[in-house]
C-alpha cells in the first residue's frame, strides 16, 4: 500500500512555516520538491545556478543564484546571500547524470565526466553543507537531507549491473553516500541529523536516458516522488542519522 499510494502515509504538516533550502530547485525533482514545499506552507530558499520561470512562479522566500556546487568560491557566497536567518532543513539535491552508458570494452569510458559527476554529486553537497554550518545557518536541531541514489549501493551492483559499466554515475553516488555518513558522524555532537535518501525512480530530464523502462520499472511523476522524499525527510532525526533510505518503500538500502 505504501509503495502504491504515498498518500496513504504522507503527512506534510511538519513543513508548514519551516525554512527549507533546496539546491537545484529550478528543475527536475528539485523543482517538484520546491512546489510541494510551497504548497504545504513551507518557506522556500532556492539555491541554484540560475532561476527558471517555474521556480520564480512559486515566489520563493529567497533565491540564491550563481551557485555552481563545483566552485569553492561560489559556495563560499551562499550564506552571505541568505538574509532570512537559519535553515530548518537543507535538501542537497543538485546532481548531474552523464547520459552515455560507459563501458571499457567499447572505449566509451569518459574520465572527465566521471570526475565531474563525483565533484557535483559528492563534493558539492559537502561544500554547501559546510558553508551553511560554518556561517551559523545550520544550528542544533536542524537536519540535512542528501538526495543520492540506490545506484550508490555496491551490494546491489551485481543484481542491477550484471554486465558492469555506467562507472561515473555509480562511483559518484557511492562517494556521496560515504561523504554523507561521515558528515552524519561529525554532526552527531552538534545535534544535526543527516538523512541519505534514494528518491525513487522519477520521470525527469535526468532519467530520460531510461525512458523506455519508465513504465516497466514503475517510474512516477516527479510530484509523487517529491511527496515520497518529504515523507522520509520528516522522519530524519538523531536516531536515524546516517541511514540510507529508499523513499519508494521506506526501507534501508544495503551499502
Amino acid at each position: 500500500q505504501r509503495y502504491i499510494d504515498i498518500e496513504s502515509v504522507y503527512d506534510p504538516a511538519y513543513l508548514k512555516g519551516k525554512r527549507v533550502a533546496i539546491t537545484g530547485a529550478n528543475r527536475g525533482i528539485g523543482l517538484a520538491l520546491a512546489k510541494e514545499l510551497v504548497a504545504q506552507g513551507g518557506k522556500l530558499v532556492a539555491i541554484v545556478r540560475s532561476s527558471s520561470d517555474e521556480l520564480d512562479a512559486l515566489n520563493p522566500d529567497e533565491v540564491v543564484t550563481g551557485i555552481d556546487v563545483t566552485s569553492d568560491e561560489a559556495c563560499e557566497t551562499i550564506s552571505s546571500q541568505i538574509k532570512g536567518g537559519p535553515i530548518d532543513i537543507l535538501v542537497n539535491n543538485a546532481g548531474y547524470f552523464y547520459e552515455p552508458v560507459e563501458m571499457v570494452s567499447d572505449g566509451s569510458v569518459n574520465y572527465k565526466e566521471q570526475l565531474k559527476m563525483i565533484d557535483i554529486c559528492a563534493v558539492g553537497p559537502l561544500r554547501v553543507s559546510a558553508n551553511m554550518f560554518q556561517n551559523g545557518l545550520l544550528k542544533e536541531g536542524s537536519s540535512i537531507a542528501m538526495i543520492t541514489s540506490q545506484g550508490g549501493s555496491i551490494d546491489w551492483r551485481t543484481t542491477q549491473n550484471p554486465e558492469g559499466g555506467d562507472y561515473g554515475h555509480h562511483m559518484s553516488k557511492a562517494a556521496a553516500n560515504m561523504m554523507s555518513v561521515l558528515l552524519s558522524q561529525e554532526f552527531k555532537g552538534k545535534n544535526i541529523a543527516v538523512g541519505i535518501l534514494h528518491p525513487g525512480f522519477n520521470k525527469t530530464d535526468m532519467t530520460a536516458k531510461y525512458a523506455e523502462i519508465w513504465e516497466i520499472e514503475g517510474a512516477v511523476d516527479a510530484s509523487v516522488g517529491a511527496k515520497r522524499v518529504f515523507h522520509e525527510i520528516g522522519k530524519i532525526n538523531m536516531d536515524t542519522t546516517g541511514k540510507f533510505i529508499n523513499c519508494e518503500d521506506g526501507l534501508e538500502i544495503p551499502w
